[in-house]
């Protein structure tokens, strides 16, 4: 088990609230993921949230607005706490190959398959309006139904 940086849980609760109150899943365990990415059918969102000002100011709302402006959204929504709850992290990202470790990030998987990742690096220093614009862009090609 990985050492975890535990921060009060009173602090977290609105940040995990930003995503769970629009309908995200909180993957806390290792068995929260399995049965949640490795398992799942048609498309997931999953948001490696943080306390970091990245996923509050940028990452949090772009994925809300994408949301509510895309007629093409994901199947399952989603998040892991990263700082928080490690190993359920750890275990998220592994599915994202190719990709080194990064928080805020944003993936969607196709059938338990990365189809799309958006690193911290892409997060940081953007407008959330301009990151929830390539989130609509990314549900429609990788959550579209097959014509």
């Amino acid at each position: 088990m990985l050492r975890q940086m535990m921060y009060d849980e009173h602090m977290l609760t609105p940040m995990r609230e930003d995503l769970t109150r629009i309908g995200f899943s909180e993957l806390r365990t290792v068995d929260d993921v399995e049965a949640a990415i490795p398992n799942g059918t048609g498309t997931t969102l999953v948001v490696v949230n943080s306390v970091c000002g990245c996923s509050a100011r940028m990452a949090r709302p772009a994925v809300r607005m994408a949301l509510q402006a895309s007629d093409v959204k994901p199947d399952h929504l989603a998040t892991v706490f990263a700082g928080q709850d490690n190993d359920a992290t750890v275990r998220a990202r592994s599915y994202f190959t190719g990709y080194p470790p990064s928080s805020p990030s944003i993936a969607i998987l196709k059938d338990g398959k990365l189809a799309f990742m958006m690193e911290r690096w892409q997060i940081e220093g953007r407008p959330a309006e301009v990151i929830a614009q390539e989130l609509v862009t990314a549900f429609k090609t990788h959550c579209a139904p097959a014509a």
